[in-house]
């Protein structure tokens, strides 16, 4: 699965992401709740489903529990051998679902995520910029203060013998990074480089490394040594020690970059400049995942399931994930010349205008059973503005004879906290929507739902496995309240919440996990997800993600679930 960033990036979990009890970006911490994982498996052809209440569900996403595990590792290694660390990383993270807790699988899926970020960092120019702004001296109150904000933050005890482990390990391996080796014009032998990676676990095992303090003293250390046998400054070894702490707490911790935290704050306003595109990376191309309705992309007549193959005339299979998706990005009114091939045609040459995007809060909502005066809308990810905006379309759809309504959260990755328990709070009179439970009490909150301005049409709500974190809170609310009928298959099962607090250096931030979060019934979300009460088999996804009545078993079962629940009435 993936987040759903809507830039022309790979897509990292982000946001992603992420609680919110909503503060405003200038305020000293905000969080959110998204999936930050990297890719999601997307499927081409159209949707075959069957309903029942009572068989589990299985989907071509089971692929991975049917092979060998010998086979996944294997084309992970492939993946690996030819540098495709953000494909690698994807793979790992899907195969864990299946093999949760394979310390195989683990290890590799480390090693993924060391090698994907210092790719992806050393392809942002933010990161770039901080390596030469900051002195030694800066770099390490950085690293101070990203310490500090996760002993006082942080879900769990920090690990810090872990985190300083996985320090050495980021800077090991930075030194055989290309990318890093050519922005810090490294000149090393052979000889030289291995002595330098001995001598830092030299010095690693003399360190007990018990506490944040020693952790810093460590980097420092580390900085200095390397400073001395490779000439590099330590501004960028410490800044490998700040980014492994940071990423190594959990899957959805992680560094933020002056330019990622301003695209978690437009994520949240929800817009940006662009394409209008969500891409994964797949086999040497960038697969188009959605194409936002009114976008650059979508004028240009670019489609999902589409692939760009190439980027103002270089082929993607001969660049990164992240230098391919950063060379689609640039300042608004500029162009972008991309190939693009569609199934069954010919490449295409496209001049695409870099324009602002609006990323729509709600998307096609509509009466799709005028007999029964079923309505229909999708929520894509929860903003600032989707309860407002969702208002507004519920009053629309009333004035159509709107008497029951299905209500899509299939393949949201979730958002804000704060906008899933405004939208569970318009369908509910009374009772719990969730409750978050942290190590800091602060973090330990209910949200109770009120009984003014509620809409109590029946209700159905489509999920399926990539649906997480702010879709799980209302689904899981509107479930345990016995509110509507939940349809689709299990979500996907990420019950944390993450806190996004910026960093007095560089611009930079980090996304904390702070809190777990638990259904109205205190079931606990993570590794779970909500059930739903129609299993739906889904073997494919519809044909450029398109929803359609007549292909769309999923919405079938859903259509046929509200008109049961208007008959019961």
């Amino acid at each position: 699965m993936q987040i759903r960033v809507h830039l022309e990036r790979t897509l990292q979990a982000l946001c992603t992401p992420y609680k919110c009890r909503m503060a405003a970006p200038s305020r000293r911490s905000f969080s959110l709740l998204l999936v930050p994982v990297l890719l999601s498996l997307i499927f081409g052809s159209v949707a075959t489903a069957q309903v029942s209440r009572t068989e589990p569900v299985t989907s071509a996403q089971q692929a991975l529990s049917n092979g060998s595990l010998n086979t996944v590792l294997d084309k992970g290694r492939q993946l690996e051998a030819t540098n495709r660390w953000g494909e690698a990383l994807s793979h790992y993270e899907e195969a864990l679902r299946d093999y949760r807790g394979n310390e195989t699988l683990e290890q590799r899926h480390d090693l993924a995520k060391l090698h994907y970020s210092v790719e992806r960092r050393y392809h942002d120019q933010s990161f770039l910029q901080s390596i030469t702004a900051l002195d030694r001296n800066q770099a390490l109150s950085l690293y101070t203060e990203l310490l500090q904000k996760t002993n006082t933050h942080y879900v769990a005890e920090p690990p810090w013998r872990k985190l300083g482990v996985r320090g050495a390990s980021a800077m090991d391996l930075a030194l055989t990074d290309k990318n890093f080796i050519a922005a810090n014009r490294l000149q090393l032998s052979s000889d030289q480089l291995a002595q330098v990676r001995k001598e830092i676990y030299q010095l690693l095992s003399q360190r007990t490394l018990q506490s944040s303090r020693d952790l810093i003293t460590f980097a420092g250390d580390v900085g200095r040594l390397v400073e001395v046998r490779a000439g590099l400054p330590a501004t960028a070894t410490i800044l490998e020690f700040v980014t492994a702490a940071a990423e190594g707490l959990d899957d959805y911790s992680s560094f933020l970059t002056a330019d990622q935290l301003r695209e978690v704050y437009s994520q949240i306003e929800g817009n940006f400049v662009g394409l209008g595109v969500e891409l994964k990376a797949e086999n040497g191309a960038l697969l188009i995942v959605h194409v936002i309705p009114g976008s650059p992309a979508e004028r240009a007549g670019i489609l999902a399931q589409d692939r760009i193959v190439a980027v103002d005339g270089k082929s993607t299979a001969e660049l990164s994930t992240d230098e391919a998706a950063s060379m689609l990005t640039g300042a608004e009114g500029t162009y972008v010349r991309v190939t693009v091939y569609s199934p069954s045609t010919e490449p295409r040459v496209l001049n695409i205008r870099r324009e602002h995007v609006d990323v729509p809060s709600l998307e096609d909502p509509k009466i799709v059973d005028s007999d029964f005066g079923i309505a229909y809308l999708k929520i894509p990810a929860f903003q600032k503005t989707t309860a407002r905006d969702l208002e507004t379309a519920l009053w629309d759809l009333h004035r159509q004879g709107m008497r029951s309504l299905v209500l899509d959260l299939r393949g949201n990755p979730g958002g804000l906290l704060t906008a899933s328990v405004e939208v569970a709070d318009k369908f509910l009179t009374e009772g719990n929507i969730v409750s978050t439970r942290g190590r800091s009490p602060q973090e330990d909150f209910n949200y109770q739902a009120h009984y003014g301005g509620t809409w109590r049409v029946p209700l159905v709500v489509l999920i399926d496995g990539d649906s997480a974190s702010a879709s799980e809170i209302f689904a899981g609310a509107i479930k345990d309240n016995n509110r509507g009928t939940i349809v689709g298959s299990t979500s996907f099962g990420k019950g944390s919440v993450q806190g996004i607090f910026p960093l007095g250096f560089a611009g930079a931030g980090i996304r904390l996990t702070t809190a777990k979060f638990y259904s109205p019934s205190g079931t606990p979300i993570s590794h779970r997800g909500v059930e739903p009460h129609e299993m739906v088999q889904v073997v494919a996804k519809p044909v450029n993600g398109k929803v359609d009545v007549e292909s769309d078993l999923v919405l079938q079962a859903g259509i046929q679930a509200a008109r049961s629940r208007m008959a019961s009435r």
